[in-house]
């Protein structure tokens, strides 16, 4: 049985989700205010944590910053805010995915589920790439032994090219597996993110993360030794 740390101030939304994952085998323990979430989860040590943004006592964004320094927990931020920038936000104080309500129940269910498959499947092992290691567990970059920053969305965009090195990400793949969603032509997120990890690893950061024109980008392995 999986533990859920639920914050949420809605008692009657906490009570629906609480009372359907209840169905599939999921301990939820609800937090109603965002000053007691810390103290709740350093308690309970939860599985996976469900934040909303719109919180009484401390903003979720910062509940999600606060939880992010302390553990590597999935987080699945279900919030009514649409703006895009809580969303890009909510990813680099380090959520794992962002959903808007309403949504559907076993939409909920099979985000919770791609998280907990996403961290059992990784959680153990690091990506080494010539001198290039990259660790899961303490989400964790270092090149030629040093360690380089990254925030949430850089690491995971990082990941992503890493776990397919060799190979052609287009955008359009690179933000559905970060955002569950598909690539309009106009979102240029992905070539920001790019252009600064290129900057984290000095003047050859173009040729370890390539551009393939028309097609998308590349993490080329014989490049990191």
């Amino acid at each position: 049985m999986q533990r859920v740390m639920l914050v949420e101030d809605d008692a009657r939304l906490a009570a629906l989700v609480k009372e359907y994952l209840d169905e599939y085998d999921y301990a939820v323990d609800v937090v109603t205010r965002g000053d007691r979430a810390l103290e709740h989860f350093r308690d309970t040590q939860p599985d996976l944590v469900i934040l909303d943004l719109t919180l009484p006592g401390v903003d979720g964004l910062v509940v999600c910053r606060q939880l992010r320094q302390l553990s590597a927990v999935p987080i699945l931020i279900l919030t009514a805010r649409e703006d895009s920038f809580d969303e890009v936000s909510g990813l680099e104080q380090g959520a794992d995915d962002y959903v808007n309500k309403p949504v559907q129940p076993r939409v909920l269910l099979a985000r919770l589920r791609a998280l907990q498959r996403r961290g059992s499947g990784a959680a153990n092992s690091d990506i080494v790439i010539g001198q290039l290691r990259i660790s899961h567990e303490n989400r964790t970059v270092h090149w030629r032994g040093q360690e380089v920053a990254m925030n949430s969305v850089e690491f995971k965009l990082f990941v992503i090219l890493a776990e397919a090195s060799g190979k052609v990400m287009s955008r359009n793949a690179i933000l559905v597996k970060m955002r569950g969603i598909e690539f309009n032509g106009l979102d240029r997120s992905i070539d920001n993110c790019i252009s600064r990890l290129r900057r984290k690893f000095g003047d050859g950061g173009a040729e370890r993360i390539k551009t393939v024109w028309g097609e998308g980008y590349l993490l080329s392995p014989s490049a990191w030794e």
